[in-house]
């Protein structure tokens, strides 16, 4: 698949284009933030970082695989259109946990459900 089917690419390698692609950023505070006895928050924050819930729908036995693959490694570089920066970029993230549920197994037809998982910004 080229850049031009697909909506992200791993590593080097361009991944089908995902049925759910939630973006949201996740604020990171330093371990002394909390409130004070007065009720006023001191965030600390230290940093912020992308999380990505992504989600296949009916994935065939190959293309889950293909997904499943070029996500497994610890760290790996995603290629994607950022909505904050308003642009493609390539960042560092890790998997969570992946999931595929089967749907059909049948001598004809082996399909998941779906291929899920979020990645989380290193």
């Amino acid at each position: 698949m080229g850049a031009n089917n697909t909506m992200i690419r791993v590593d080097d390698e361009w991944i089908k284009t995902p049925s759910t692609f939630d973006w949201s950023i996740n604020e990171v505070s330093a371990s002394d933030a909390g409130r004070t006895q007065d009720g006023l928050m001191h965030k600390n924050r230290v940093t912020r970082k992308r999380k990505i819930v992504l989600k296949w729908a009916s994935p065939s036995v190959d293309e889950a695989a293909a997904i499943l693959a070029a996500f497994s490694p610890e760290y790996f570089k995603v290629n994607y259109f950022d909505p904050l920066d308003k642009k493609r970029e390539t960042r560092t993230f890790y998997s969570g946990d992946q999931t595929a549920p089967f749907k059909s197994w049948t001598a004809n037809n082996k399909r998941y459900s779906e291929v899920s998982f979020d990645i989380i910004e290193r």
